[in-house]
């Protein structure tokens, strides 16, 4: 076939594409619905699991070592059940009826933990004194609380990593409106997200608290009903857009065509599969020279044969340079991956136990008779990394730009960095002040007792707020510069997977914190001894747990200072772009 010939069968290609990708943007017109549904689902999501665990502590009498290796497990599958759900999303069923599916299963979800509450013999009785021994839960009630947080798990699966891509879906990205209108579309999402945050860590956690738990699970129920009600009412004028095939499997065919040929030299790039690139959508990633194992895929040899369409005949044995490049971008990725994994250990941990500081605190705000729920204490967190973004973005970001002349001021491994060094702090300072609570607690007058027997140490619930507020500062920098790393350094084709990824690490930081509180509980309590998680902080070493975690952070940071002057930046085929990122990576390298 010649080469004229060749061209005129891959524009036949891209139209046919193009005909068969057609889809009707509405733009704003879908955004009430779209940002409704998010809004009321946020709300009802947040504010059923911002308290769980003290709702398994003091309504399910669970102790609080198993009560937060259980929440771990279940926070754990939360966040990896979105790589789930993106694979189902982008190559069978697409957002729009994800999303559907998911929002169902996330009401039907609350419903069953609502019942749980409301109907007596769904929990154990209520213990009659404090200083009796509690009934726990029967096997029958654990698995209709259980049944309840699988659905909520599948409802995290779908909407978790397609609800920011479907909003942006609506908005056409050819057009300079549609691009604004993505870009507003992000603003809106997050600002939506930090007051469904707000509320239910406040408002819903104050009526779960203090007034009743079945009210306090029912309202977030009502509201996943009227996000499963905006949703639908939108499906007129939503942009749908079909799926596209999953990236999983070209990964897979590259891993797959790499092994085969194992045996295969690499003897220049004159000999790699290299066909002219065709997608609009994802750019040309010029070869590199990192994990030349990978290069054997692309490697056209005598069995290899190529269609008349520049296609090879068995994408399983032979894969392109630019497939090969895709891969190695999501391995380069992996490492500087598995440091936000441990970062987020120390985080994960502390927001569980500051729970229990709460509890041991006096949470009298003044003279008055307001008592602070103890869930409602990570509201500081979130205020904390909410001040902070417009400030750091209008006022701390242009003077950094002057000194470092980078466009974002830091750059996203600077930041990522600058995040781990925050929360090591934020470990110390903890330590700090669980000492000084349990010095008081152990040597002063209490106000009284917590549902479980522990003695109330009057110190002021208000001294953890620095540490809460540095781990929101700490999220600020790192969290949202992992979220945006990813973003960018995935290809174009794969960005619908990035915040799935950022999830799955979560996911596995859930994992071990579950198992580190397991093998803590049982190494420190040997020989009868009070372990340092016991339920009585008074009788525990918080603050010792805390040291531990401030060492894994630290040891964590001298390992991402490895990864970050290591990793090499995805380029671009034209000149200038490549002269940029080489720009970049001198200025990330800078950060080691």
């Amino acid at each position: 076939m010649s080469d004229d010939q060749k061209a005129e069968t891959m524009e036949k290609r891209i139209e046919e594409g193009e005909e068969k990708s057609e889809v009707v943007y509405h733009g704003w017109k879908a955004m009430p619905y779209v940002i409704g549904n998010e809004t009321f689902e946020k709300l009802g999501t947040i504010g059923t699991s911002s308290n769980l665990l003290v709702y398994l502590t003091t309504v399910y009498h669970i102790k609080s070592a198993s009560a937060a290796t259980i929440l771990n497990l279940f926070m754990g599958t939360t966040n990896l059940a979105p790589l789930f759900g993106a694979f189902l999303s982008d190559t069978y069923f697409g957002r729009y009826a994800t999303i559907g599916v998911a929002c169902v299963a996330s009401l039907l979800g609350m419903l069953i933990l609502t019942l749980t509450a409301a109907i007596s013999k769904l929990h154990p009785p209520a213990c009659k004194s404090k200083f009796e021994q509690c009934h726990g839960p029967t096997p029958p009630q654990l698995a209709f609380l259980f049944a309840s947080f699988i659905l909520l798990v599948i409802g995290a699966g779908g909407i978790r990593p397609c609800n920011l891509p479907f909003g942006a879906d609506q908005f056409d990205p050819r057009t300079d409106s549609g691009r604004r209108g993505i870009n507003s579309f992000f603003n809106w999402y997050y600002f939506t997200f930090t007051v469904a945050m707000m509320i239910s860590s406040t408002l819903i956690i104050y009526v779960q608290s203090n007034i009743s738990w079945t009210i306090g699970l029912g309202i977030p129920a009502i509201l996943m009903l009227f996000a499963c009600i905006l949703f639908l009412a939108g499906s007129r004028v939503y942009a749908k857009v079909k799926p596209e095939g999953s990236p999983f499997t070209s990964v897979a065919q590259v891993l797959v065509a790499a092994f085969n040929k194992r045996k295969v030299k690499v003897s220049g790039e004159e000999h790699l599969f290299d066909p002219p690139h065709l997608s609009g959508l994802v750019s040309k990633i010029p070869h590199t020279d990192q994990f030349r194992i990978l290069d054997k895929a692309a490697i056209a040899t005598s069995k290899d044969e190529i269609r008349p369409d520049g296609e090879a005949s068995n994408p399983w044995r032979l894969c392109t340079l630019q497939q090969v490049e895709e891969v190695k971008c999501i391995v380069r990725v992996i490492p500087i991956w598995s440091c936000g994994v441990i970062y987020s250990i120390p985080v994960f941990q502390h927001g569980n136990y500051v729970v229990y500081q709460a509890l041991q605190t006096d949470r009298h705000l003044g003279k008055s008779g307001f008592e602070i729920p103890a869930g409602s204490f990570v509201v500081f967190n979130m205020l904390a990394l909410t001040i902070w973004i417009p400030i750091y973005d209008q006022l701390i970001v242009p003077w950094l730009r002057k000194i470092t002349k980078h466009e974002g001021g830091l750059t996203l491994l600077q930041r990522m960095g600058a995040g781990m060094l925050i929360s090591i702090l934020a470990t110390i300072v903890a330590t700090f002040v669980e000492q000084k609570r349990r010095n008081l607690a152990l040597n002063h007058k209490t106000i009284g007792f917590t549902s479980y027997g522990g003695a109330i140490s009057s110190m002021s619930s208000l001294w953890l707020v620095p540490q809460l507020a540095l781990f929101g500062f700490s999220e600020a920098f790192n969290i949202i510069g992992q979220i945006e790393f990813c973003y960018k350094q995935f290809p174009e084709n794969m960005r619908s997977v990035a915040s799935a990824i950022v999830l799955s690490s979560l996911s596995i930081s859930n994992y071990v914190c579950g198992m580190m509180v397991t093998i803590v509980h049982r190494v420190t309590g040997k020989d009868g001894k009070k372990n340092w998680l016991n339920q009585d902080l008074n009788e525990a070493r918080l603050d010792l747990f805390y040291i531990t975690l401030a060492v894994i952070g630290s040891l964590n940071f001298f390992y991402f200072l490895a990864c970050a002057k290591w990793y090499r930046f995805k380029g671009a085929m034209d000149g200038k772009d490549s002269e940029v990122v080489k720009e970049n990576k001198e200025r990330e390298i800078s950060l080691v």
